[in-house]
């Protein structure tokens, strides 16, 4: 499919603004401890929606499945299992670093590696070209801009009384370095696991659809870690009780984050098709930057910044800034 920026674009912001809020719901969940909510926020992200979409656009998935080699499943299901270790590091990050600078770190490091790492194996003699400097160049001040937003976050950290639950501020920012480095496995699956998207258009589906027949595999893959954490925590804090209250609003919040994750790379999905063929390199490297513009506001609408000294929303404002700047930049090398 030829790339259709005016309708790639419009969607990953969308994709990148439900990514960018999908832990905002945590933020409010009260009496519930965080592995109850990290397991039905699991259950519905990572098992129950994928199947649903991929049984209302991928028709005969079942059947579609049953007629691929083991090998075809291989790769995904091993990228979702390393991205779903990042995914569980990602909720303890985002709550003991805050919104701002924990998607900052993550997202950040998962940007730069994600966009790179496809663009490099799958379109690497566009490096030379006029597309490869512009979007080169959008990632390098993309990148900046992300160290801008860590640092002011650093500094409102300095000046503000917030401090990261549990262990201290080094190893919570370890902990999100790990978490960076893993979660582009999301990416590489979607992006090198297209033998079953493939069978899928053969199939007769769409290109635009055919990336639901992915989703399953791979964030089957990235259930597993998530599951066996939160059951481990539950048994080890003695908090399975926590089920038997159903009516609490903590539910919601983890059904809700669900939807909007979901929703998220749902939308990604399909806006890399319109992108074109550096769809899963330009589209994530957007996807990021929309995620971390939207995460940061979210921060600031929920009093993250109140307090924060001058200097942090100067950096702040910058970061920002950059970050348009690199979306421009990698738009027009997908359009050059």
């Amino acid at each position: 499919m030829a790339a259709n920026l005016w309708i790639g674009l419009p969607m990953v912001l969308a994709a990148g603004i439900l990514s960018g809020n999908c832990m905002l719901p945590m933020k409010f969940a009260r009496r519930w401890p965080w592995e109850g909510t990290w397991l039905v926020f699991s259950i519905v992200s990572l098992i129950f929606l994928p199947w649903v979409l991929a049984f209302a656009f991928v028709p005969g998935i079942c059947d579609l499945y049953r007629t691929l080699p083991a090998s075809a499943f291989i790769v995904p299901f091993a990228f979702g299992v390393g991205w779903g270790i990042a995914q569980l590091l990602f909720g303890i990050s985002i709550s003991r670093l805050g919104l701002a600078l924990g998607y900052a770190i993550i997202v950040g490091l998962g940007a730069v590696l994600g966009t790179l790492v496809p663009l490099f194996v799958r379109n690497r003699s566009v490096i030379a070209s006029s597309h490869g400097a512009l979007i080169l160049s959008g990632v390098a001040v993309m990148a900046l801009g992300i160290v801008v937003s860590a640092a002011a976050g650093s500094h409102r950290e300095k000046n503000v009384d917030v401090r990261p639950v549990g262990s201290g501020y080094v190893v919570a920012i370890v902990v999100a370095v790990v978490c960076g480095l893993l979660a582009p496995m999301i990416n590489y699956a979607f992006a090198f696991g297209q033998s079953i998207g493939g069978a899928a258009v053969a199939r007769g589906v769409t290109p635009t659809l055919a990336g639901y027949a992915i989703w399953p595999v791979v964030l089957f893959g990235g259930f597993i870690p998530n599951v066996i954490y939160c059951a481990w925590l539950l048994t080890r804090n003695h908090t399975w009780h926590t089920f038997r209250q159903l009516g609490l609003p903590d539910l919601w919040m983890g059904w809700f984050m669900g939807l909007l994750w979901m929703g998220a790379f749902a939308l990604y999905g399909v806006s890399s098709v319109y992108l074109g063929r550096f769809g899963t390199s330009v589209g994530w490297a957007l996807f990021q930057i929309f995620m971390i513009m939207s995460a940061t506001l979210s921060g600031v609408l929920t009093s993250e910044w109140k307090h924060a000294p001058r200097r942090a929303k100067q950096q702040f404002w910058t970061a920002l800034a950059l970050l348009a700047i690199a979306t421009a930049l990698i738009a027009s090398g997908n359009q050059a």
